[in-house]
């Protein structure tokens, strides 16, 4: 199955030449951000697309199967090109944008400066130039740091630091490293494994985690990492579906991520990785895998890919399948998410994820794919507003018995945001960019968190959710405030409402039907209008719509 890993990640080779300016005449001569460059609609290159230059410097080295990139001279040079092209895309502190001018995220930063500081490595580059910008950035993470609790860049700060280490021996360099992993293990639940994604556990950008410490450990030979990591996999490993996808919506930043480099290395210490590694390789090649292909993210997998090639684990254990044979429900009360599979006993055997931290938003997939995807209500008012159960809530109260397998909370609807932009607001959010924002990055970030991200316009109509894990089955029972003045309800199937740049992605199971009721029709009980559903293989509520 090694090959698969390759097989996947060649075909994105040509976009990836579309998206760099190849003119070596060209003042943009390596940039990736072909919306800058080529179709000039950005005022400022994204400091995230110079990470496209790792996939090509890696298939210019190395031999994958079917790779006719190898040893080609033009991937070669347009390869350094994106690496020294990072000096244009930086202010002259080292940092840079992603978003929007002078944002000086750490994300962009951490992502390009590890892919840059790889790609030099791997090409043999001399450059005194890339260095000091290599060594700009490293200062800067030094004494600065983001808003917000992002578990997944902490760790990448970590390895981009210490892939910068490697290059300059700078004694510097590695502190800022140790430094940033020690934050990240600060943030991991001691118990559960899981490493916090603003205000909870989110499975997709948990991989990533997992990915970039094992890096870091790969290349410093930190063993201590082992137990963390250990601990990080079989958090993870309850979130593969037995289809081969894994995550989504159920997450608290709603991600697919997968990278499964991190797993191949892992592999070595817990056959918890490597059954995770291999459900996704069966499942790839028959269409369960994620897909985050826009121009700004497609180079943020393929490098994974050829290097979980590169990494791959010769030692296989036997299928998750077989681990999963008697039934089990296992409840994580740090990140109120429950797991349950029903075992090959049941006559329709189920895998379902739920969290209520998020209202129990609950995915629901067997063998053959997804059965039911059920992120929690969305309803129009009669005065025009949009209200969602879904938003994170960490002070609503959550029962749970694994015993009975009956799991419940108890929130309110939140008021759903959609912020998009017109000229006017562009026009002075630029000026403030170009004003404040300049010298407070900080400053704009934590705004635009509040507004976008972590804030929550709650509303005073209450919501319950019990979720039931019966033998073939799941029940899933609401009880809505009957107060709500609801005009239309719904039943999301893919249905967030935070900014996560990483969301909104594909995966089957968005297909599944979104599911709408008559509110007026729901029976009434005291102050609670109720709306329950079954989901099980042939309710009606999977993307192919089988039905008994």
């Amino acid at each position: 199955m090694r090959d698969t890993y390759a097989q996947i990640a060649l075909p994105y080779i040509p976009r990836l030449l579309q998206l760099v300016d190849r003119n070596p005449f060209s003042r943009t001569y390596g940039c990736f951000d072909r919306a800058y460059w080529h179709y000039r609609t950005m005022d400022f290159p994204c400091g995230m697309s110079q990470e496209m230059m790792l996939p090509l410097a890696l298939v210019f080295t190395r031999k994958y199967p079917g790779n006719r990139y190898f040893g080609v001279a033009r991937v070669g040079e347009l390869a350094r090109a994106g690496v020294r092209y990072l000096i244009k895309a930086s202010h002259r502190d080292g940092t840079t944008d992603d978003y929007f001018p002078f944002e000086r995220a750490m994300g962009a930063l951490v992502f390009s400066l590890y892919a840059a500081a790889e790609a030099y490595q791997l090409l043999g580059m001399n450059d005194p130039a890339v260095v000091d910008l290599f060594a700009k950035r490293v200062a800067h993470l030094g004494h600065e740091n983001e808003t917000g609790r992002l578990s997944n860049h902490q760790a990448f700060a970590a390895l981009a630091a210490y892939n910068v280490f490697k290059i300059t021996g700078d004694d510097r360099h590695r502190r800022v490293a140790e430094d940033r992993v020690a934050l990240t293990l600060e943030w991991q639940h001691k118990d559960e494994g899981w490493f916090q994604e603003y205000e909870g556990a989110d499975p997709g950008y948990h991989t990533c985690t997992i990915d970039f410490l094992a890096k870091y450990m790969q290349k410093s030979g930190q063993t201590s990492l082992v137990a963390p990591l250990v601990k990080a996999c079989e958090f993870a490993w309850h979130f593969m579906h037995p289809d081969g996808s894994y995550g989504g919506e159920y997450g608290s930043r709603n991600t697919f991520h997968f990278y499964p480099h991190g797993f191949e290395l892992m592999a070595r210490h817990t056959p918890k990785a490597g059954q995770i590694a291999d459900a996704f390789l069966r499942g790839a090649p028959c269409g369960k895998r994620y897909i985050n292909d826009d121009d700004r993210m497609t180079a943020h997998y393929v490098y994974d890919f050829l290097q979980a090639y590169d990494d791959y684990c010769p030692a296989r254990p036997a299928p998750i399948v077989n681990d999963r044979r008697e039934a089990r429900t296992v409840w994580m009360p740090g990140a109120k998410m429950a797991v349950r599979w029903s075992g090959e006993q049941s006559p329709r055997p189920y895998h379902a994820a739920a969290n209520f931290g998020k209202g129990g938003s609950i995915k629901v997939f067997d063998e053959a794919g997804p059965i039911a995807s059920d992120t929690g209500l969305t309803a129009s008012l009669v005065d025009g507003r949009t209200v969602v159960s879904h938003l994170v809530m960490p002070e609503a109260p959550v029962t749970g018995d694994s015993r009975a397998g009956v799991f419940g909370v108890k929130t309110v609807l939140c008021r759903r945001r959609h912020n998009l932009p017109t000229p006017f607001k562009n026009l002075v959010f630029r000026g403030l960019l170009l004003t404040i924002g300049r010298f407070n990055a900080n400053l704009t970030r934590s705004l635009l968190q509040k507004i976008l991200i972590t804030g929550k316009p709650t509303t005073p109509f209450k919501f319950e959710r019990t979720i039931e894990f019966k033998e073939d089955r799941v029940v899933v029972t609401d009880r809505i405030d009957a107060s709500a003045p609801i005009r239309r309800l719904a039943v999301g199937a893919d249905g967030t409402s935070i900014y996560v740049a990483n969301s909104n992605v594909y995966q089957e199971s968005v297909l599944c039907p979104w599911q709408e009721a008559a509110w007026e029709s729901l029976p009434q009980e005291g102050a609670f209008r109720v709306w329950r559903r079954e989901y099980f293989r042939g309710s009606g509520h999977s993307p192919w719509g089988e039905s008994e």
